[in-house]
C-alpha cells in the first residue's frame, strides 16, 4: 500500500495554512444591500459571537467606516472588546442588558426586564439605554403586563430605542409573524421613541416590519434567509497525506467506511476541534479541488478527515470546504443544522486572512 506524505506547508514555493478567508468587502457590500431593502430605517451591524465567529476586530471597523453607527453584541464584555475600536459616536448596544456585576461603560444595555430598568436607572442615571419587549417568543424581553406597569416610568426616562425580536422570520408566511408585529405595534404605538424589530428575516417581510431600524446579522455573514448574500467565507484545509486504499478496505474510526473500489485517500488537518462538525460524516460533504468535488469518507475526528480523490489527476496542497460550491448553508443542511452555527462553531487554529 502507498503512503506519501505531502509537505503541505509548500506549493510552488509559497507557504500555505489550512486557512480560513473572511472577505470584509462581502460584509460591507452584503450591509448595503440589506440596508438598500429598508431605506426608511437606519441600518445597524450585529457583531455577536465575534461576528459570528469571523472577528468582531476586524469587521466592527470596517461596517463604521462603511457608515455603521449602531451595533449589537450580546455579552458586555464583547461590547467592551470593541469599544476602544470605535469612535464614540458608534453605539454598541448589549442584548443581555443591565446583568449583575456586567461593566457597561461606554455602552447601551437593552433592558429585559422591569427588575433589570430598575437596577440599571439605579446605577446608571442619565446613562444610554433601550428597552426589549416580549410579543410572542417567550426568550428575552418585558411582557405585556409588565410593560405596560413601568411604560410611563421608562418612556420618561428616555429609552435609546424599543426593540423586540422575530421568532420565525426566516418563514415569511408563518403566522407568528404577523402576530408578533401586531403585538409589537399595540405594546409601542404612540411611544414616540424609535423602534426596532427586523433582523435578517424581518428586513426580507417587508417595510411594515422595518420601522426606524434594522438589525442585520446572519445575512452580513452570507448565510440565510438572505439568499442574495455575496459569500464571505472560504475555509482551505492542508493535505497532510495521500495512500493508496484497495476494494474492502477502511478507513477512519469504527471502520464505519469501506472502499468500494480501489481508490486513492487524502488526509486534511482538521476536524471537529475546528469546528468542522462530526455529524458531517456519512452525510455526503465533500471538498472541493477548484470544481472538482471530492467525497469525505469514513467519520470526521477531532483533528482530521478523510477525503476520496481518486478522480483528481493531481492531489493539491489545499481542498476547500466552504467555497463558491459548498456555501455554508449547504454545508449545514448535510450536518443537520443552520449557517449561524457553521459560522460560530469554527475553531482557533486557523490562520485567518482578511480581503
Amino acid at each position: 500500500m502507498l503512503r506519501q506524505p505531502l509537505d503541505a506547508g509548500r506549493a510552488g514555493g509559497q507557504a500555505t495554512h489550512m486557512g480560513l478567508q473572511i472577505d470584509i468587502a462581502a460584509i460591507v457590500a452584503n450591509h448595503a444591500a440589506l440596508a438598500a431593502l429598508a431605506p426608511g430605517a437606519r441600518a445597524a451591524a450585529v457583531v455577536k459571537a465575534d461576528a459570528y465567529g469571523l472577528g468582531a476586530d476586524r469587521v466592527a471597523p470596517a461596517l463604521y467606516a462603511a457608515g455603521v453607527r449602531d451595533f449589537f453584541v450580546a455579552l458586555a464584555h464583547e461590547g467592551r472588546a470593541i469599544r476602544p475600536l470605535l469612535p464614540q459616536d458608534a453605539r454598541i448596544n448589549v442584548l443581555s442588558g443591565n446583568m449583575e456585576g456586567a461593566d457597561l461603560t461606554g455602552l447601551t444595555p437593552v433592558l429585559n426586564s422591569p427588575a433589570q430598568f430598575f437596577r440599571d436607572r439605579a446605577m446608571r442615571p442619565g446613562q444610554p439605554f433601550a428597552i426589549q419587549l416580549d410579543t410572542g417568543m417567550n426568550r428575552l424581553g418585558m411582557e405585556a403586563a409588565e410593560w405596560g406597569a413601568i411604560r410611563d416610568e421608562a418612556l420618561a426616562a428616555g429609552p435609546a430605542f424599543i426593540m423586540s425580536h422575530l421568532a420565525c422570520a426566516d418563514e415569511p408566511d408563518h403566522p407568528a409573524n404577523a402576530a408578533q408585529l401586531s403585538a409589537f405595534r399595540a405594546m409601542t404605538d404612540g411611544c414616540d421613541v424609535p423602534r426596532s424589530l427586523a433582523a435578517t428575516g424581518g428586513i426580507l417581510l417587508g417595510p411594515d416590519y422595518h420601522f426606524d431600524m434594522v438589525r442585520p446579522g446572519v445575512g452580513l455573514y452570507g448565510g440565510l434567509p438572505f439568499a442574495q448574500a455575496r459569500g464571505v467565507v472560504t475555509l482551505s484545509l492542508r493535505v497532510i497525506q495521500t495512500r493508496d486504499v484497495r476494494r474492502g478496505e477502511m478507513v477512519g474510526y469504527g471502520a464505519s467506511w469501506h472502499a468500494p473500489r480501489d481508490c486513492r485517500i487524502a488526509t486534511v488537518d482538521a476536524g471537529y476541534a475546528d469546528g468542522i462538525l462530526r455529524s458531517l460524516s456519512g452525510k455526503g460533504a465533500q471538498l472541493f479541488a477548484a470544481d472538482v468535488a471530492c467525497p469525505v469518507v469514513g467519520r470526521v475526528s477531532m483533528d482530521l478527515i478523510t477525503v476520496d480523490v481518486s478522480d483528481l489527476d493531481a492531489v493539491p496542497d489545499r481542498l476547500d470546504l466552504i467555497c463558491a460550491h459548498q456555501p455554508i448553508d449547504r454545508l449545514a443542511d448535510i450536518a443537520g443544522t443552520i449557517g449561524y452555527e457553521v459560522l460560530t462553531s469554527l475553531g482557533l487554529r486557523y490562520q485567518r486572512t482578511y480581503l
